[in-house]
């Protein structure tokens, strides 16, 4: 079975969508290792006793990271049945992590909130997943 006719036509989106995300990703853990250097934070130290900005800008990778888990899998099952509208929340979501970060990184915590739009793509995925499940179950 060819994966090219298993997959939605529309299914491309999707995947330039999760190479969106790992770009973010790469983008948040070179700041992390930029602030490292920056305030001089050695590894394995999680987190500075003394540098409040550094604790903001490994925060917002760590956060990002609990998080992207959930939201790939609910990203790829919303995808397979709903690819376009899966990609646009998809690609809230990504944008939304940026702002999240430069949000962090002022060194005030409070300005994070800058990406909180980003629910509207990570609940978006949840619920289509959701409208697949009631779908396969024959609910609707």
């Amino acid at each position: 079975m060819d994966v090219l006719t298993v997959l939605p036509s529309n299914f491309g989106y999707v995947i330039f969508t999760f190479l969106y995300s790992w770009i973010m990703l790469g983008y948040l853990a070179v700041k992390v290792g930029a602030a490292r250097k920056k305030f001089d934070v050695k590894y394995p130290t999680m987190y500075s006793d003394k540098e409040q900005v550094f604790n903001c800008v490994q925060r917002a990778h760590q956060n990002t990271l609990e998080v992207y888990p959930q939201w790939l899998v609910f990203q790829t099952i919303a995808a397979l049945v709903y690819p376009l509208s899966a990609s646009v929340l998809g690609v809230i979501w990504v944008t939304s992590r940026f702002s999240y970060a430069w949000g962090y990184y002022t060194g005030d915590p409070s300005k994070r909130l800058n990406g909180a739009y980003g629910y509207i793509g990570y609940f978006g995925v949840i619920f289509l997943s959701i409208a697949v499940a009631l779908q396969l179950l024959g609910v609707f």
